[in-house]
């Protein structure tokens, strides 16, 4: 008794399903780092202290924080929008001038990444099926 077996191997097929799952892991590693900047800014009518994520009086600050993916480059793009929070999101983050005032470094973007780089290779483990 004897079978003959031919392998058939559809790279293009692959290619599109590397393609997929790494963008769908993208999409939710964007999200969530969004998710902790978000949760990093506390309400209040007081300001935060230097070195601490700001404090936001009517909450602006949370929902200006967006992202958004590229497909073809496969990169995200996270942060405050400046068509909602206008320039105040990069003087918080880096500190600087905003309104004449100086602001000092307030960074709540670079330690939302920070805290969420140890669980990014889990979102892209088993993205290709």
């Amino acid at each position: 008794m004897g079978t003959k077996c031919k392998p058939k191997f559809d790279g293009e097929k692959v290619k599109r399903r590397v393609a997929s799952g790494s963008f769908k892991s993208l999409n939710h590693a964007a999200a969530a780092i969004r998710l902790t900047a978000r949760r990093s800014i506390r309400r209040s009518k007081r300001e935060s202290a230097p070195g601490t994520p700001p404090n936001t009086r009517r909450g602006l600050m949370k929902r200006a924080i967006i992202y958004n993916l590229d497909k073809l480059k496969m990169i995200a793009v996270i942060g405050p929008a400046y068509s909602i929070a206008g320039k105040s999101g990069k003087a918080h983050e880096f500190g600087g001038m905003y309104f004449g005032r100086k602001y000092p470094k307030r960074a709540f973007m670079g330690p939302a990444l920070e805290v969420s780089r140890s669980r990014l290779p889990e979102m892209w483990k088993n993205s290709v099926k």
